[in-house]
């Protein structure tokens, strides 16, 4: 098995993602970005791609101490300097240090204000109608702006910290889950993963979401793992998950059962029948528990527009001003593809701003895709062709991934970067999984997969511009 990231992969990687640039330059010569996306863009790429290749070979020998405190300076060192820079960055070209179209955050930023100046007091009445899974983080930055003073800048650096403590409980899960070799790449790659460094720099809650949904799976793994059950064990994953719930309820559902899969399904070696039982018993609890009031409203809502919501999003997106006639047709693609996509925007699209700018960290996801195939190929070969478990030990990180993307991808946010991004920590672990048993066959299926992803990023570019009438 593979203990690094080869630069065979790193190396393609980088050049297909300038070709992919120069290509839809070429092609769509009217429509180029401003200078700076290209630049951030080819910054951040490289900087993933080269640095998961080096510090996974120069990391190799550290200690799991000294490993985890590198991971953390380098992540936290790393977050810190694209917050100070996207705070003038975006202050330079939007007047405020918020993202182009800021609308939602700047939602945000004004309710934790209220409810600083006038208390938690305040807080029901300023928050009338608003969705249970916003009320979370509303109250989370309306405490650290009770500290700290309505600081945007503080509340980014906060971020920062949670970010690049996620990336150790990335690195601490894979190792029980996929063994020491694989949780150290997983760790080094969620610490670079240019997604997670992205949303340090704006308001939005997914960083915060996302440190709750690692930190809920981490320690839901230590309470399946552990030799003994205490109420210690349990309470954490509980607390972390009943938490989701106010950020976002399809996360606490598919934390909540990722849990439940892991108990059932997880390798008997591990744990005892007693302790699993009692755990199942507390578990259903707890789900009865959520079942009632808003939670069990918004849930309903969720199911009953199950069918219907994706092709009302569609049908909005495509009548809308400057929306896209097309995105009508997108329904067949949407759940398939659900692993791979959003694919990047590289060509200027007037409402697309934000998206221009992370371009970089949309294509090094849907590079990073191909090795998460590859895991998910190994496995069910595995079971049907050798019957091996290794999928049980696999199940809790396997089991959220694959239910957490199946709700988005029938969803309307099934095109959304913001809704994958809790995704990514169990993502980046199967990605990570799939780099460790590469075999030199599958080099072919790494350049075929390179050529339909250049041409799946170039068609797409024609599908927005073609779809808005700009070719």
């Amino acid at each position: 098995m593979l203990n690094y990231f080869p630069q065979y992969f790193t190396q393609k990687a980088i050049i297909l993602y300038f070709l992919t640039l120069l290509a839809s330059v070429f092609l769509y010569l009217s429509h180029v970005m401003d200078w700076y996306n290209y630049v951030i863009g080819g910054i951040i790429v490289i900087m993933f791609f080269v640095g998961s290749n080096e510090l996974t070979k120069r990391w190799i020998k550290f200690s799991p101490k000294s490993l985890t405190r590198n991971i953390f300076l380098i992540g936290f060192l790393v977050r810190v300097i694209w917050v100070l820079f996207t705070y003038c960055f975006y202050s330079s070209q939007n007047g405020v240090p918020f993202e182009f179209d800021s609308r939602d955050a700047q939602m945000y930023h004004g309710m934790a204000t209220q409810v600083a100046q006038y208390g938690f007091g305040s807080f029901k009445t300023l928050l009338y109608g608003t969705d249970i899974d916003d009320q979370g983080y509303i109250a989370y930055l309306s405490a650290i702006y009770m500290v700290f003073g309505n600081s945007i800048i503080i509340a980014r650096i906060i971020k920062a910290v949670l970010g690049a403590f996620t990336a150790v409980l990335v690195y601490k899960l894979a190792s029980r889950t996929f063994g020491e070799n694989v949780g150290r790449m997983a760790g080094i790659l969620f610490m670079l993963m240019p997604d997670m460094i992205y949303y340090c720099g704006v308001h939005y809650k997914e960083i915060e979401m996302i440190f709750l949904t690692t930190a809920a799976l981490e320690r839901s793994d230590n309470a399946i793992r552990s030799p003994k059950f205490t109420f210690g064990n349990l309470i954490f994953p509980i607390l972390f998950a009943g938490l989701l719930f106010t950020f976002r309820t399809a996360l606490g559902l598919a934390v909540l059962g990722a849990f439940g899969a892991g108990l059932f399904f997880t390798s008997q070696r591990i744990g005892n029948m007693g302790k699993r039982i009692i755990l199942i018993v507390w578990v259903g609890i707890i789900i009865a528990f959520f079942a009632g009031g808003k939670i069990a409203t918004k849930v309903e809502s969720m199911w009953a527009t199950r069918g219907t919501a994706q092709q009302q999003s569609l049908e909005w997106r495509a009548k809308r001003g400057g929306g896209n006639s097309f995105a009508t047709y997108a329904k067949p693609f949407l759940a398939p593809s659900i692993i791979v996509i959003p694919l990047p925007t590289v060509i200027n699209i007037t409402y697309h701003k934000n998206l221009q700018l992370a371009n970089g960290g949309y294509f090094v996801k849907n590079l990073m895709a191909f090795f998460v195939i590859l895991a998910f190929y190994y496995l069910v070969v595995d079971i049907f062709k050798k019957r091996g478990k290794k999928w049980r030990d696999f199940m809790l990180p396997g089991s959220f991934l694959i239910g957490y993307l199946l709700v988005i991808g029938f969803s309307q946010f099934a095109q959304s970067e913001r809704f994958h991004m809790p995704a990514i920590p169990c993502f980046l672990m199967f990605a990570a999984y799939g780099i460790s048993i590469c075999k030199n066959r599958d080099k072919n299926y790494y350049m075929i997969y390179l050529m339909a992803l250049f041409v799946s990023i170039i068609v797409f570019q024609w599908f927005k511009l073609a779809g808005r009438g700009m070719v």
